[in-house]
């Protein structure tokens, strides 16, 4: 590369526009509100109404922080998360926190194919396991036929299904002085339902999965761009580059948690005000909201169910595919072609298609988001620690190692989910 290349990349960076620089972020964020993830929302607006509103602003900066940090560690090092945790620590701890990953990120997927299903069924009738399976079978092969820099664009494309649980809110009335009121000044409690339902909102908005995704995407995109280096080897890269992942992970993780703050919202002010308190997936939230929000708000909540689906799906594979190339160091990137990266893509099989069969047996949709919720918070608290360790080590990050707001944010989202999978274990027993 001649000397000229760091310019023309850090100009090529900086002249586009906002919108296209937002990517792994934006998709990252996206991918949170999936269809386990609406369901646990609705949960929480039926249950405890607006007095749930303000955990998505006290999620919001530690969001941004963890994410943040992950995508410094893939564009910095030029590699995975999994890939860093192989070459720098214990291979018992690597092997554990993948194991685990592939083991809850395959329950999810499995959680979100079952809604994804029976919101179809309800807007259309039909068997819901068929529709299950063809949704999976349609993920499978969008992820192992179209390459990385199409496919990208595709999921760009479905986070515009999120905007369906912004359109609700137009659709029923809104009493915004007690919306505020109870956003800035909740009712708390410290029942056991309370509690585990505050638990169960912030293991479904801070989740490992998406650590592991958005650092692959970035050493992904690092990979589509023939001018860009691993930042740590191209400092002139740097700013530019560093400056983008900031744009772009707070406006994902923005995103994320407005749609989720309007899924809290809505099912508050429809479900809760009605004396509905007991929503167990997002499907049964849809289904719940047609007498009485009517039906285009029925049908915006249970096409946002579908679209989100489609996008968190490959996300969830994906990631879990990531974590387990880089643990086995197999060829590793949704850009190559089945032949060049079989192993890879047989991890994205493996796990979408044990989700396919799941559906197809009589698993409890409470149960099953509740176990893979107690396997994301207990993995989530090492991983953090790791990655903080790692955003902190000169021999990963070389000069580019992260700031000291950037550490004490990222610490700060590793204690508050060290205290939450604590009180969630005391919870449980």
């Amino acid at each position: 590369m001649n000397s000229n290349s760091p310019r023309k990349d850090k100009t090529r960076t900086d002249n586009v526009s906002w919108v296209k620089k937002l990517g792994p972020g934006l998709i990252s964020g996206a991918a949170d509100d999936d269809p386990s993830g609406i369901a646990t929302y609705s949960q929480a607006g039926a249950q405890f109404g607006t007095n749930m509103l303000w955990t998505l602003f006290f999620t919001y900066p530690l969001m941004v922080g963890i994410q943040m940090i992950s995508a410094h560690i893939g564009r910095v090092s030029g590699q995975g998360l999994a890939g860093n945790i192989r070459q720098h620590y214990s291979r018992g701890l690597l092997y554990f926190v993948v194991g685990l990953l592939l083991v809850a990120n395959t329950i999810n997927i499995a959680a979100d194919l079952s809604a994804m299903g029976d919101a179809l069924k309800l807007m259309t009738g039909g068997p819901s396991h068929l529709y299950a399976l063809a949704f999976g079978l349609f993920s499978l092969v969008l992820q192992i036929f179209i390459p990385y820099s199409r496919y990208v664009r595709i999921l760009k494309w479905l986070t515009l299904a999120l905007l369906a649980y912004v359109g609700t809110i137009f659709v029923i009335d809104i009493s915004w002085p007690e919306v505020i009121s109870h956003t800035v000044f909740p009712q708390l409690s410290w029942s056991p339902a309370f509690i585990t339902t505050v638990v169960a909102v912030f293991g479904t908005t801070i989740s490992p999965y998406l650590f592991f995704w958005q650092a692959s995407q970035e050493v992904e995109e690092l990979a589509a761009n023939p001018d860009a280096k691993p930042l740590r080897f191209a400092y002139d890269q740097a700013r530019a580059n560093l400056s983008r992942i900031k744009i772009d992970t707070l406006i994902g993780m923005g995103f994320s948690n407005i749609v989720a703050f309007f899924i809290v919202l809505t099912t508050a002010m429809t479900l809760n005000a009605h004396g509905l308190t007991d929503i167990r997936t997002s499907a049964e939230a849809a289904s719940a909201l047609r007498p009485i929000a009517g039906d285009f708000a029925f049908f915006l909540f249970g096409a946002g169910i579908i679209g989100t689906g489609l996008l968190a799906i490959p996300v969830l594979a994906g990631s879990a595919a990531y974590a387990m190339a880089g643990a086995f160091q197999w060829h590793d990137s949704l850009e190559a072609t089945f032949s060049k990266a079989r192993e890879f893509y047989g991890i994205i099989g493996l796990s979408t298609t044990i989700g396919i069969v799941f559906c197809f047996m009589p698993l409890d949709p409470i149960k099953t988001l509740y176990w893979s919720a107690v396997i994301n918070g207990v993995i989530s608290v090492p991983i953090m620690m790791v990655m903080m360790m790692m955003a902190t080590n000169k021999n990963i990050m070389g000069r580019l190692v992260i700031g000291n707001k950037l550490a004490g944010l990222g610490w700060l989202c590793t204690l508050v989910m060290t205290v939450v999978v604590a009180v969630m274990f005391l919870t449980l027993f």
